[in-house]
């Protein structure tokens, strides 16, 4: 199957909106789904730093470990789930507008299931996703529009 992707422009500049939208323990502000994040390490945030992600799905929360692959400020990152049924895969890159005072946030989700997982990948996770994700990226522009994020 393929990725879910999702477009939306803000208004605020390339690096303000990486600088935000890459720190993990903003996700629970601005993602729906998401319960909370804990930093696996104390190491400023790179290519290879892991964090552990608590979902609520329906009525069940999900913690999954992310690990950062890319990370290329302030144009693209990509980080992947490496443990649990359902491993989540995220690309994430921003364009710049109007000579760097606005920003095109592109993010795109694939997943990949494991064990019971496989199942619920298409029947619950991906159906998910597609409804929230919109919403989220709504919440998260206006968030720093506001000028509420840093």
């Amino acid at each position: 199957m393929a990725a879910i992707t999702e477009t939306i422009d803000i208004s605020r500049s390339p690096a303000d909106v990486f600088s935000y939208v890459t720190d993990p323990t903003h996700l629970p502000e601005w993602q729906e789904s998401a319960v909370s994040v804990r930093r696996l390490g104390e190491a400023p945030l790179a290519v290879g730093s892991k964090v552990a992600v608590t979902r609520r799905l329906g009525r069940r929360e999900f913690t999954s470990t992310m690990q950062v692959i890319e990370l290329e400020a302030p144009r693209h990152w990509h980080v992947h789930g490496i443990d649990g049924p359902v491993r989540g895969d995220v690309q994430g890159t921003i364009e710049p507008l109007d000579d760097g005072e606005r920003s095109r946030l592109t993010l795109s989700l694939d997943f990949e299931g494991h064990g019971i997982g496989k199942a619920l990948v298409p029947l619950v996770v991906r159906p998910h996703v597609r409804k929230e994700m919109p919403k989220d990226e709504r919440t998260l522009k206006g968030i720093l529009e506001s000028g509420a994020a840093g």
